[in-house]
């Protein structure tokens, strides 16, 4: 099995998608990116309640709890130190 959700990895492939394509940014603008955000705004409210219950956490631990990847959760945990929550 593997390590889970990387919200970086998926980012990095989203950009690059855009990127290359047009098209893909003229029908997915919108719709995908919103809903890419959301999807990010949720693993970040689980990280915060995560920490809120275990304050002394890793972020292996809070990969593993929370089924992402270790690279991923550190991508979450910089974001939301840089965002001050």
């Amino acid at each position: 099995m593997g390590e889970g959700v990387d919200p970086t990895n998926m980012c990095q492939s989203l950009v690059q998608k855009v990127a290359q394509s047009k098209q893909l940014m003229a029908v997915a603008e919108p719709d995908i990116l919103v809903l890419f955000e959301n999807w990010l705004d949720e693993l970040e409210e689980e990280v915060v309640h995560y920490l809120k219950n275990h304050p002394e956490a890793e972020s292996v631990d809070i990969a593993s709890s929370l089924g992402l990847s270790r690279s991923g959760t550190e991508f979450l945990l910089a974001k939301l130190e840089k965002e001050g929550k």
